[in-house]
């Protein structure tokens, strides 16, 4: 099936606005917006909007794929959960009432699957024990899709990093941090310990303009990040380089408060590469120059 009316939910977000940019480019697609700003195609809030209403709204613009962006990262926990859990229920109960037939691609998020074993490699039959209410509710919202019988699919997404990462997660604060600080300066960060896998959000959305035109059904959970465990204080040291900032490093400010307890996330792959064709194809550098070349002010256009 060609999927030619594409709507994309959080269509102004981080990822949204990437995934819009790499839908752009597949020959005779119209994509449609979705948020809660004016002037969208789409017009609606998943914290809020009614079923019903929602599902109207869906029918008269009848896509043939949704990609659900839209999300909160940070928040109270009562925001939190209206917006990744509510708002993935609603999403699907809407689609099933005005867009059956559409194909769903939803993005999930690594910290459903909460601590794992240091050196492991997490693959989508791992167990899901989120420790947080962020987890919590982005694991709620992967249930509502992937019981909801549409034809749809969870992209559990690791660690993005790129242009316009945002102040919620270490690259985009880090990189707010070095834009502020005197090149020889000291910045404060929480601990640095950790291992993530950081996944570059133009790989994202590749992985989900694949999704959208696969043919056929998809799995239900699909990995996307790196395939790789990265130190945090790596990543660091590496946007540090990127940015110019010569200055010190000093881990004794706060932490994530979405993923203190989790040491070690490392994606396996595989099933991506089976299901979707899919593999990354920037590197973590790649990645940490698009954010910094985003970030305005006096150290963005110095050489590193």
């Amino acid at each position: 099936m060609t999927r030619t009316r594409i709507l994309v939910l959080g269509a102004g977000g981080f990822l949204g606005s990437r995934v819009v940019a790499r839908l752009e480019r597949i020959s005779g697609a119209r994509i449609l917006r979705g948020g809660r700003g004016a002037g969208l195609d789409l017009t609606a809030d998943l914290a809020t909007v009614p079923v019903d209403v929602l599902a109207r709204r869906l029918a008269a613009l009848a896509p043939d794929a949704v990609v659900c962006c839209a999300g909160a990262a940070a928040g109270s926990a009562a925001a939190l959960c209206a917006t990744n859990a509510r708002g993935a229920a609603v999403l699907c109960e809407a689609m099933a009432l005005g867009a059956p037939s559409a194909r769903l691609v939803h993005l999930g998020s690594a910290a459903e699957y909460g601590p794992t074993a240091p050196g492991s490699a997490l693959a989508e039959s791992a167990p899901a024990r989120p420790e947080g209410v962020y987890g919590a509710a982005k694991l709620a919202g992967t249930l509502a899709v992937t019981g909801s019988g549409l034809d749809a699919v969870v992209l559990r997404v690791f660690n993005p990093v790129g242009a316009g990462s945002p102040v919620s997660g270490l690259p985009g604060r880090l990189a707010a941090a070095f834009r502020e600080a005197p090149r020889g300066g000291v910045v404060r960060t929480g601990s640095l310990a950790a291992y993530r896998d950081f996944v570059a959000a133009d790989d994202v959305a590749d992985a989900v303009a694949l999704a959208v035109a696969a043919p056929g059904s998809l799995p239900p959970v699909v990995n996307i990040g790196s395939g790789r465990a990265t130190h945090v204080r790596a990543l660091a040291e590496e946007l540090a380089v990127v940015s110019g900032f010569a200055g010190r490093l000093e881990e004794s400010g706060r932490g994530s408060e979405r993923s203190a307890g989790v040491s070690w996330h490392q994606a396996d792959i595989t099933l991506a590469a089976y299901a979707l064709g899919w593999q990354p194809a920037r590197t973590l550098r790649d990645a940490l120059t698009a954010l910094w070349e985003a970030v305005p002010g006096e150290l963005a256009g110095s050489s590193p």
